[in-house]
């Protein structure tokens, strides 16, 4: 089964919050995103180069409240804008789900625009190991939101996830330590870096 790093997720207490963290760390604008009806959430994108980008996410406050929690825990989200959460691409999300940890989540179908996928959104919202561990997706077709994307001259180098139980995390999830530029390991608590290289040179995304 393979797995690759399809996106990165910065979350804020709103989404102009979010979108401010990315592009003072980053030195470059967003772009356009959209909404997620199901979800009640909106976002704002950032290319990082063929088959990968950055999402700035937040609550919507203009949405209908959902009938469930929402992704990434952004309901009890709280505190300076972060880099919170990895996504996993998947050509089989039931497949990736069979070897994942087991509160890794039920698929759930979502459309928007031209754009159709699955992804597995715990019942609690919240991901594994604090969302330490990364949440699946699985695209339907060809459409995948960074083709659409202008370029930005943004290219991830290496994601750095930290856990103090990083190697169970491991252990129980084998796959995560065959993934490119993604470095899984030890810390004294959750905390996500990206390295990102930018028309401004080497830039740090927490």
């Amino acid at each position: 089964m393979k797995l690759e790093l399809d996106h990165i997720a910065v979350a804020g207490e709103d989404l102009g919050a979010a979108v401010a963290h990315v592009e003072e760390a980053l030195g470059v604008p967003l772009a356009a995103g959209g909404e997620h009806r199901e979800m009640g959430t909106h976002n704002k994108l950032l290319s990082l180069g063929p088959g990968l980008y950055l999402e700035a996410i937040a609550v919507n406050p203009d949405a209908p409240v959902p009938n469930r929690p929402r992704w990434f825990a952004l309901d009890s989200f709280a505190g300076p804008s972060r880099l919170s959460n990895w996504i996993l691409r998947t050509a089989s999300l039931l497949a990736a789900l069979s070897v994942a940890p087991s509160a890794s989540g039920e698929a759930m179908a979502f459309k928007r625009g031209d754009y159709a996928w699955q992804m597995a959104v715990p019942e609690d919202g919240r991901l594994p190991y604090d969302g330490a561990s990364p949440a699946l997706i699985e695209w339907a077709g060809e459409a995948h939101p960074a083709a659409a994307l202008p370029e930005s001259g943004c290219r991830l180098e290496r994601l750095e996830i930290a856990h103090p139980a990083a190697m169970d995390l491991m252990r129980e999830f084998p796959a995560l330590l065959h993934l490119e530029r993604v470095r899984l390991g030890p810390g004294p608590g959750f905390e996500m870096r990206a390295d990102v290289r930018t028309p401004h040179g080497l830039r740090y995304l927490r």
